[in-house]
C-alpha cells in the first residue's frame, strides 16, 4: 500500500464500522479530528468489468495530489478529497475487502466523522458505486455517478471549481469517451479543465490502473501510476507520462514476445513503443539489445547504428553487457555492433 496507516488504528475504527450506521452515528465518533489539508480537487473513480479493473484520477491546485486516490485489484476505488482526511482510502478498501458494497462502506465511515460536511468522497466496488459531497465543501461543489453504455461504472466528484458545470461535463465526456479506462479518465479530467477546473489554478495530477485481481507483489499490481506532483500544466504532463507508460508496456511485451521467438509480433510491439515515446533512445537501444541476444543481429544493426547517432554513450555499454552476460560472450558479435 502506498499511504501508511497503523494496524492499531485500521483494527479501531474497523471494528466500530461494522455496527450499523445508525448506532454510529449515535456512539462517539470513530473518526476523530485530524488535521484536513485543502485538497480541494476534481476526480473520477471507475470499474471496467469487462477487464477487471479499478482505476482513479485526479487534478488539483494543491502540491501531491496523488495522495488523495486510492485503489486495490478486486476491491475497489477510493477518491477523498475537500478537507481530506485520508483515512478514508485504506478503511474505504478494507472495508469493500470485508464484502461491504461501496455505499454500506462510505455510509459507515461518513456516520463516525463528526467533520463529514466538510469532506468529499467517492469509492467504487465490483457491484456498487457511492459517493458523499459534505454541506460544507466550497463552492461549486458536487458529485456525479453513473455507468458508461458499455457498462463501466463511475463517479466524477469536484469542489472549489469555477462553474458548477465541471462534474457533469467530466461525466458526459466519460460516457462518450472511447479507449481503456486510463485513456478515459485522462479524457473526463481534460474535460473538467476545459470546463474552468479548479477556480485557483492548477498545480498537480495523478492517474492511477489496478489489475484485476493482485499478483501477490504489490509492485505489479499497478498497470498505471503515474502522477505530477508540481507543474504548471499537469495534465499535459500526465498525458505525457501515460504514454511513457504505455510504451514500456509495449517495450516489456515485445521482450516477452522474443523469448517466445515471435520475431515479427515483438518487432510490432517494440514500433508502438517508439512511437508512444518518439526520441526515446533507451527504448531503441534495449529492443536492439534482445534482438541481438534472441540471435537476430542483422535486425539488431540498424537500431543500434541508430541508437550511437543519437549518442555516442550508449556504445560504451555493449562490452559491458557482455560482461554482465546481457549480450553474448562473442568477440565476433561484440565487434561488429561497436562497427555500427
Amino acid at each position: 500500500m502506498r499511504k501508511f496507516v497503523t494496524s492499531a488504528l485500521l483494527s479501531t475504527l474497523l471494528v466500530s464500522i461494522t455496527t450499523t450506521t445508525h448506532t454510529l452515528a449515535q456512539e462517539k465518533p470513530l473518526v476523530q479530528p485530524a488535521p484536513a489539508p485543502l485538497v480541494s480537487t476534481y476526480s473520477i473513480v471507475a470499474y471496467d468489468s469487462a477487464t477487471g479493473r479499478f482505476g482513479a484520477a485526479v487534478q488539483s491546485h494543491w502540491f501531491k495530489v496523488a495522495d488523495v486516490i486510492w485503489a486495490e485489484p478486486g476491491v475497489g476505488a477510493v477518491a477523498t478529497q475537500s478537507l481530506a482526511d485520508f483515512r478514508y482510502g485504506p478503511l474505504g478498501l478494507q472495508m469493500m475487502r470485508m464484502g461491504k458494497s461501496a455505499s454500506e462502506a462510505l455510509d459507515g465511515i461518513i456516520a463516525s466523522d463528526p467533520q463529514s460536511r466538510v469532506r468529499q468522497v467517492a469509492m467504487v466496488n465490483k457491484n456498487s458505486v457511492a459517493a458523499h459531497t459534505g454541506s460544507h465543501c466550497i463552492d461549486e461543489a458536487g458529485d456525479q455517478t453513473g455507468t458508461t453504455p458499455d457498462g463501466i461504472i463511475y463517479s466524477v466528484q469536484a469542489n472549489l471549481m469555477r462553474n458548477a458545470t465541471v462534474w457533469p461535463a467530466m461525466a458526459e465526456a466519460f460516457e462518450n469517451a472511447e479507449g481503456d479506462l486510463a485513456e478515459r479518465m485522462m479524457i473526463a479530467l481534460e474535460a473538467a479543465e476545459a470546463e474552468g477546473g479548479d477556480i485557483r489554478g492548477r498545480q498537480s495530477a495523478a492517474l492511477l490502473v489496478v489489475r484485476a485481481e493482485t499478483t501477490g507483489q504489490s509492485w505489479r499490481d499497478n498497470v498505471f501510476e503515474v502522477r505530477v506532483d508540481d507543474s504548471p500544466e499537469p495534465l499535459k504532463e500526465l498525458r505525457r507520462l501515460l504514454a511513457i507508460s504505455r510504451a514500456y508496456e509495449e517495450m516489456n511485451r515485445g521482450d516477452e514476445l522474443i523469448a517466445e521467438n515471435k520475431l515479427d509480433e515483438a518487432g510490432a510491439a517494440y514500433a508502438r513503443a517508439a512511437e508512444l515515446s518518439p526520441g526515446n533512445v533507451e527504448i531503441l537501444f534495449w529492443h536492439a539489445v534482445t534482438l541481438a541476444g534472441a540471435d537476430q543481429l542483422d535486425r539488431a544493426l540498424p537500431i543500434f547504428k541508430e541508437v550511437f547517432a543519437a549518442d555516442t554513450s550508449w556504445r560504451e555499454l555493449i562490452p559491458r553487457l557482455a560482461k554482465a552476460e546481457l549480450l553474448p560472450d562473442d568477440e565476433k558479435m561484440i565487434k561488429r555492433i561497436l562497427r555500427e
